[in-house]
């Protein structure tokens, strides 16, 4: 795993949603770093990724009420364990579960294991709702997947949750989770 700056120089092969990604930084004039790896499916790999990318790497979390009225990308740090109760209690949703991979895909175009806040560009009618962990926005930097999970881009923290988010016209909501009851 070598960090290279930029979209790779061959996208032959490369999904669609993956070079949109590199699409919607360029137009921004955001500066990013790239590293290719084998699917990163679980958070032990996420860690190797991080020591190269020296970022904040984030669980990634699609959530709905139990009606499916209401969906929720949470992102926090891969280190902190997730309570349902705690978070539902915060929004004041109850009965918050993990959403389905059918509706990952109609909302974000991304599947299980590429969750990122990149998907946020392919909600146009703003049905996810973006939740972030305090602690996911001390850092200077923030690793994601480019809408799929075999490349990781590292982007400065207040690029990500500013030019980029604004651009795709999504807001978010600043939670605390402690991993408490």
């Amino acid at each position: 795993m070598e960090l290279q700056n930029g979209r790779p120089a061959n996208e032959a092969g490369r999904l669609e949603k993956e070079i949109r990604t590199y699409d919607l930084l360029d137009k921004l004039h955001v500066s990013y770093q790239r590293i290719d790896h084998e699917a990163a499916e679980t958070m032990e790999i996420c860690a190797e990724i991080d020591k190269v990318l020296e970022a904040t790497i984030c669980k990634n979390l699609f959530l709905c009420n139990r009606q499916k009225t209401n969906f929720y990308l949470l992102m926090m740090p891969g280190d902190k364990t997730f309570k349902t109760k705690e978070l539902s209690k915060q929004i004041g949703s109850a009965r918050l579960s993990f959403a389905s991979p059918e509706d990952m895909e109609h909302y974000l175009d991304i599947t299980p294991g590429s969750v990122s806040i990149m998907g946020l560009m392919n909600d146009t009618e703003n049905v996810v709702q973006l939740l972030v962990d305090e602690d996911v926005l001390k850092g200077e930097y923030v690793g994601c997947h480019p809408c799929i999970n075999t490349s990781s881009i590292r982007i400065k923290t207040e690029d990500l949750f500013g030019r980029v988010l604004e651009a795709m016209h999504h807001t978010m909501r600043v939670v605390k989770l402690v991993g408490e009851e």
